[in-house]
């Protein structure tokens, strides 16, 4: 039984005037002739990783399969990359106190579309009975917001049929509180886990599970807001908000208030006007977004450039009920959807003009397997 040493060299081709030296990779093999120990360094039966494992050789874990994420349907993969993250135009009263400043996202999951009243539904029809009845006042869309958030406003048809009625089904929720969000994106994960649960032949161990959906943070809703491109002021690229044709590219409020000039008074469907390059719709206009992170208005002075988040669990701190709201919505002027604006608004406060997507965390390295 003797041991074999294999040793393989590769050069390249010295007629190629680009490589000024010869390249040279080594890889060295050690095998026995019952080709045992070749089979547990690449890849052999579980029986022979165990059997190692015995002998006191450091193999890791056995049993282990490999890690595949599934992307939630309604999410698109976020390519990983690095931006200038800040006012895009000239804005002088913010950046004198949020300068631009390179910035690093890793690659993550964000729903392609804003969370739609059906889908918010099936978050309350999924609780009803199990959830006590103040968790369930809790978590409601406050539908007044229609009426109070406007003084003299006739918002009665609003108020009454935006969140129950079939035709606004494809609409983005309103009504819902910072924690209100946070419930639905504990709920979905576990509904969603229940599901690969259910679907799988054998029961999952823990480490097999998604990610916790979640609000994206600040960072990462302003990166995939630009669309991979580099300080850009409006999600479509350009620094208009009309195209060629003169035909408006969000929903927002117009001039003085010409609110129907883009086709709708209020919010319109999640998947109204084009997408921006990373395939996410309405990321300005129609109803502004719940962020993850308390709210400073020096933001880029405080945190990391790699991953930034800004969350502070002091209830005592002055930041703890401020939450960043982005992209503005069918209310605001066009300053308010620019990718570089920043507003905030207090985590219990439900209104008819904000609403929200999810993100997911990515557990890969960089971004192998992303379409684009």
């Amino acid at each position: 039984m003797g041991v074999i040493w294999v040793k393989l060299t590769m050069k390249k081709n010295m007629s190629m005037r680009r490589f000024s030296a010869v390249a040279l990779v080594g890889l060295t093999i050690v095998f026995t002739t019952g080709c045992s120990m070749i089979q547990g360094f690449l890849g052999g039966g579980t029986s022979k990783t165990e059997s190692l494992n015995q002998q006191g050789q450091l193999m890791g874990v056995p049993d282990r399969e490999g890690w595949i994420q599934d992307i939630p349907m309604g999410m698109v993969p976020i390519r990983g990359g690095t931006f200038f993250m800040g006012q895009a135009d000239e804005d002088v009263a913010a950046t004198q106190i949020n300068f631009n400043r390179q910035v690093t996202i890793d690659a993550f999951l964000m729903d392609a579309e804003e969370i739609t009243n059906n889908e918010y539904r099936q978050f309350l029809q999924a609780i009803q009975d199990t959830a006590s009845q103040n968790y369930l006042n809790f978590v409601q869309p406050d539908t007044t917001v229609w009426s109070t958030d406007f003084a003299y406003h006739m918002g009665d048809k609003m108020m009454r049929y935006y969140f129950i009625h079939q035709a606004f089904d494809n609409y983005p929720v309103v009504g819902v509180s910072w924690d209100a969000t946070q419930e639905f994106a504990n709920w979905r994960t576990q509904w969603f886990n229940t599901g690969l649960q259910n679907s799988a032949r054998d029961s999952l161990p823990p480490e097999a599970l998604m990610p916790n959906f979640r609000l994206p943070t600040e960072a990462e809703w302003e990166y995939s807001a630009r669309g991979g491109r580099d300080i850009v002021k409006y999600p479509w690229g350009g620094p208009y908000v009309t195209n060629k044709s003169g035909c408006l590219l969000a929903n927002f409020k117009p001039g003085r208030g010409n609110y129907i000039n883009d086709g709708y008074p209020y919010t319109a469907p999640v998947n109204s006007f084009l997408p921006n390059p990373f395939n996410l719709y309405n990321m300005s206009g129609n109803v502004a977004e719940w962020c993850q992170d308390d709210f400073t208005p020096v933001y880029n002075a405080l945190v990391w450039d790699l991953n930034p988040v800004f969350i502070e669990n002091d209830p005592n701190s002055p930041h703890y009920e401020k939450k960043v709201v982005r992209g503005g919505s069918w209310k605001d002027i066009s300053y308010y959807l620019q990718t570089g604006t920043r507003t905030f608004e207090y985590k219990e406060v439900k209104s008819s003009y904000i609403g929200f997507r999810c993100a997911m965390d990515y557990l890969g390295s960089g971004s192998q397997g992303f379409s684009y």
